[in-house]
């Protein structure tokens, strides 16, 4: 097993910013930080499944059929389009008798979010079935081995991640005026649509 390398790979990999990351800044900056852990902790709960499924073969099946991989995409792309367009029409703004500045994404429905937008990425099953073989030797893995650096790699999502949400969290007061918070909307809604579209056009 070659696991400095891999650990290398991966640090990389999950310090790229990428679809979990702008979905934990849009519910930190206007949830809190117990939105965006919740959130970051539902990622996570999606790599460790899909760091399951590539140990006994799921994700292989998956990352092989054109007809799963693609409605699993388009899924994917149409969840994260519609959060875009949620944002944009400003269905996060506090409701009446609620106050402003105070959560509005219970931490279920954050998690919730967390891990459905990361089970309908299929890029997570290719991802892992072309990366964690690379870092075994292939006469002697096992499962046991690709669920070891997948969970390694879990571990490390999970700590940056959860790093990053606070980091995100702490510039929510002074991003909470209307105005600031209204631009912070489209832009976040504007990233999530265009990364919906990106993942809709590509190709495995």
């Amino acid at each position: 097993m070659h696991l400095l390398p891999f650990l290398a790979v991966s640090a990389v990999v999950i310090l790229t910013p990428g679809v979990d990351m702008a979905l934990v800044t849009k519910n930190a900056l206007v949830h809190g930080p117990a939105a965006a852990r919740a959130t970051a902790v539902g990622v996570n709960l999606g790599i460790a499944f899909w760091t399951l499924a590539a140990a006994v073969g799921l994700a292989a099946v998956i990352a092989a059929s054109a007809a799963a991989f693609t409605a699993i995409k388009l899924a994917g792309a149409a969840y994260l389009i519609v959060l875009g367009l949620q944002a944009l029409r400003g269905r996060d703004d506090p409701p009446p008798g609620i106050v402003a500045g105070r959560p509005t994404l219970g931490r279920d429905a954050a998690l919730r979010q967390g891990l459905t937008s990361n089970l309908l990425n299929p890029k997570i099953a290719v991802f892992f079935t072309s990366l964690l073989p690379q870092f075994v030797d292939a006469q002697t893995a096992t499962a046991a081995d690709l669920l070891l650096l997948g969970l390694l790699f879990n571990a490390m999502g999970v700590i940056w991640l959860l790093t990053y949400a606070a980091l995100a969290a702490r510039g929510r007061n002074v991003l909470a005026r209307p105005r600031v918070r209204r631009s912070v909307d489209r832009v976040t809604g504007v990233v999530l649509i265009g990364l919906g579209v990106r993942i809709a056009l590509e190709r495995r």
